[in-house]
């Protein structure tokens, strides 16, 4: 069973004391070439599974945690946030871990590092494939062999996204903790409004387990205090039917670093304080079981290129990038398995890629479950 506090907070999820975690919708990348950050375009909503016992499938209560609706081949992101506190996040896909490409442990481990740290990565768009790059998540259903479950482990069962989290031992946070007590308050932020990616506003342990609609995707809006800023069976049925599984396969590359830890591992406690499974539903799935209609599918990227709207380039000079495992830079992307990507592509103009760079615990838990 789970170790410790999950809850949801409206599309977010809130690990242990105050990681804050948002799906975001992007625009998928070509597969071909290297690109930068592409923006947000709203949040997927989350709904807790224990919340719909009589309309999820019994294997998903046996999981718990949380759902949100996704279109084949779309593609997300992950944006962290709501602490300032060190943390190691893991974060799987399928159980593979999306930094080292190893099987999901459950553990922390440096060789090779199964985790990133928060807060000095504000998000991860993808799997860490190469030196300053990662292969964007995207998904696509189980059984076709194109997750990165089934590249990495020859099978496709578990499916979703697996998130848990670690705080710092309690000797290295009383250190963590005095050294900020000693450092000066900073300057106040200069006044503007965060748009999407830290921009300028735009317009428009043990045991194993892991639950309202969003607006037409446009620009996300603001993030709440401490989050980073964003780039933006009834009727005499047996019981419910069994949902299409769906996971997370690789797209196009882009630019982004995965940090390395600086810190010794022994000082992140043993044990996690959160971990929550995110089940992946299909739009029609989403309406049968909860009874809501799932967000459009995202904006042309055509479109929203021609708009003039900012793609982003994140750089931090004073930390390391993570090199990445042969394992997951041999991972394909989805349309070597479901064909080429028909969708126009325009490339962003030089000037719409912007540089970026240098609470209370409201919201209803989530139960976990074996997984």
């Amino acid at each position: 069973m789970g170790t410790g506090s999950v809850r949801v907070d409206g599309n977010a999820l809130l690990l242990g004391e105050g990681v804050q975690i948002r799906f975001i919708r992007t625009l998928r990348l070509p597969e071909s070439g290297t690109h930068s950050l592409p923006p947000g375009l709203g949040e997927f909503p989350l709904r807790r599974v224990e919340d719909h016992p009589d309309t999820v499938p019994p294997e998903w209560l046996a999981k718990g945690g949380v759902m949100l609706p996704v279109y084949l081949r779309e593609a997300m992101w992950l944006s962290f946030g709501g602490t300032r506190a060190p943390a190691a996040l893991q974060v799987g896909v399928g159980k593979v871990c999306a930094v080292s490409g190893e099987r999901w442990s459950g553990r922390l481990a440096r060789s090779p590092q199964n985790y990133v740290v928060l807060p000095r990565q504000p998000w991860l768009d993808g799997i860490n494939s190469g030196d300053g790059t990662v292969r964007q998540f995207v998904a696509v259903p189980l059984g076709l062999g194109a997750t990165v479950e089934g590249q990495v482990t020859g099978e496709e069962t578990t499916g979703g996204v697996q998130l848990q989290v670690f705080p710092l031992g309690r000797e290295a946070l009383a250190q963590w903790r005095r050294a900020e007590q000693a450092r000066p308050a900073p300057p106040p932020p200069p006044g503007g409004g965060g748009g999407l990616y830290g921009g300028p506003p735009v317009q428009a342990p043990t045991g194993g387990g892991f639950g309202g609609p969003v607006p037409a995707p446009m620009m996300a809006p603001p993030a709440p205090a401490g989050a980073p800023a964003p780039r933006s069976a009834p009727g005499g049925r047996s019981g419910p039917p069994a949902a299409p599984a769906m996971g997370l396969g690789v797209g196009g590359s882009m630019h982004q670093e995965v940090y390395r830890d600086e810190r010794p591992l022994s000082d992140w406690a043993e044990e996690p304080a959160a971990r929550i499974f995110v089940h992946l539903v299909t739009p029609p799935e989403w309406r049968r079981i909860t009874g809501e209609e799932a967000p459009p599918s995202p904006v042309d990227r055509a479109a929203y290129t021609k708009a003039g709207l900012p793609w982003f380039d994140y750089y931090d000079d004073s930390a390391a990038d993570l090199a990445p495992t042969d394992t997951l830079s041999g991972v394909k992307p989805v349309g070597e398995w479901l064909g080429d990507d028909h969708a126009p592509w325009v490339e962003p103009a030089p000037g719409q890629v912007k540089p970026l760079g240098n609470a209370p615990r409201p919201g209803k838990p989530v139960r976990d479950g074996d997984w």
